[in-house]
């Protein structure tokens, strides 16, 4: 019985240690479209954020302690991204790396300012996010307004006097990209032949494309997410139309090929220099290769979301999200996707998008500035 006793102590002993090294976990959060419609670019942000949480802790970890991450999916809803903002401030997450659709980013953040989280989104690209004056958000991508100012651009030149049409999907992100594209276009004197809406997660686009035909369409620009432009084009080839389709960064994934296959070939789409090929990039780069991943889309934003806020941390001495938030502002950070530093809105001050196409190898490249 005394034996009996003692090891039941020694268990309870040890439980109790392991409690309080978990106790010394630095909880963490990635949070994104895990299901659903765009769960290709939720695994993007999830694998950027466990590797990231991987190499931090072997190197050490945050203020000598590991980091445990929380994954949240908010299936691109913005209600269910205010619950996932709701549930990591519940548990008192500091840092959370996300979301990817602007129209959960934008809710979610307001969450994560209630709970005293601060955000990095890897991807969310409406200027609206960082414009209200929040003192927790901050990303590492570009704007729309950046983006849809070099879409425009292009329509201008290499479409002039053809017929335009833009096209979104009356989402945050998608027609906030439409949008700014249209202004663009309209500021260096081009002109759209349509301007139409349609309906995320519509699979049946017969209508929309009848009517292009009918206008004559030379290319169409999409603000909208990979699978109804996949979608679209597919149906545009089954109607004969020859018609060029052009987008945003919602493109940036092998998902759209998978949809589309051989008629995407000539696709043109908008996104950062290729981080992948970046020197800064190599070592990362490698090991998710040997994991078999490529680090595609926003996988290494969201790797570089981690680097931030750790360094800060670190920097600042504390966890404490509005104290690591003015750190961030105030400092320039080392990131696979280069040197970063902040505006005071939480915006990078550097970032220049540049032009891919879909070749007929199922593979995006990059497209030499002179080539546009």
């Amino acid at each position: 019985m005394k034996k009996l006793w003692l090891s039941g102590l020694a268990l309870g002993a040890s439980l109790a240690l392991a409690g309080s090294a978990a106790a010394q976990d630095i909880r963490v959060g990635v949070a994104g479209p895990m299901t659903g419609s765009e769960a290709s670019f939720g695994a993007q942000l999830k694998n950027g954020a466990e590797l990231a949480v991987a190499d931090i802790n072997a190197s050490g970890g945050v203020l000598a302690k590991q980091l445990k991450l929380e994954v949240g999916d908010d299936a691109c809803d913005p209600k269910q991204a205010r619950a996932v903002g709701e549930k990591m401030a519940s548990l008192k997450v500091p840092f959370v790396a996300g979301h990817f659709c602007s129209s959960s980013s934008i809710p979610a953040s307001e969450a994560y300012a209630e709970g005293n989280v601060l955000q990095i989104t890897p991807a969310s690209t409406n200027p609206q996010f960082t414009e209200r004056g929040l003192w927790n958000t901050f990303r590492v991508c570009g704007r729309d307004d950046q983006q849809g100012a070099v879409g425009g651009e292009y329509l201008a030149k290499a479409y002039k006097g053809k017929n335009i049409a833009i096209l979104h999907d009356k989402t945050t992100y998608g027609k906030g990209l439409a949008d700014e594209t249209k202004k663009s276009l309209n500021k260096l004197g081009g002109k759209e032949k349509m301007y139409e809406a349609y309906t995320k997660g519509d699979k049946d686009f017969t209508a929309l494309v009848s009517k292009m035909k009918a206008a004559n369409i030379d290319v169409v620009y999409i603000g909208g997410y990979h699978n109804e432009a996949g979608l679209i084009l597919r149906q545009m080839r089954d109607q004969g139309m020859k018609t060029a389709l052009v987008g945003g960064d919602s493109l940036v994934t092998n998902e759209f090929w998978a949809i589309t296959g051989t008629a995407g070939e000539g696709v043109r789409m908008t996104f950062g220099p290729d981080p992948r090929k970046k020197p800064t990039a190599a070592a990362v780069v490698a090991k998710f290769k040997a994991k078999g991943i490529d680090p595609e889309g926003y996988t290494l934003y969201s790797y570089a979301a981690f680097q931030i806020w750790a360094q800060a941390v670190a920097k600042t001495g504390s966890t404490d999200a509005k104290k690591v938030a003015a750190t961030i502002k105030a400092g320039k950070w080392d990131t696979v996707l280069g040197p970063i530093s902040y505006d005071k809105k939480g915006d990078i001050t550097g970032l220049d998008y540049v032009w891919y196409v879909w070749n007929k190898d199922g593979k995006y490249a990059e497209v030499a500035p002179a080539t546009n």
